[in-house]
């Protein structure tokens, strides 16, 4: 699903327009990328949380040539379902 196709979505189901809608989903997603960079988690019950988890230094390898190489250290996004997302899923 496109993003255009969320929004056109959620317009449907809750009976707004497409923009209010898009103005909706960009709101949602400024505000949980806003709390990430905070080292914020943001929980959604039955839906799901989004949190940052640290990935540590790492060696790895340059699969053109097979030389070694350092891998900084980062910062990832996860997203880890609640159960009621898992269980409509199955």
């Amino acid at each position: 699903m496109t993003k255009a196709e969320l929004v056109a979505k959620m317009a449907t189901a809750s009976g707004i327009k497409k923009t209010e809608a898009e103005n909706a989903l960009k709101g949602f997603t400024d505000s949980v990328t806003t709390a990430l960079k905070k080292g914020e988690k943001v929980t959604l019950v039955g839906f799901g949380t989004f949190s940052v988890s640290k990935r540590a230094a790492r060696k790895g390898r340059n699969p053109r040539d097979g030389r070694e190489l350092t891998i900084k250290a980062t910062k990832v996004a996860k997203f880890k379902p609640g159960k009621a997302l898992k269980d409509s899923v199955k």
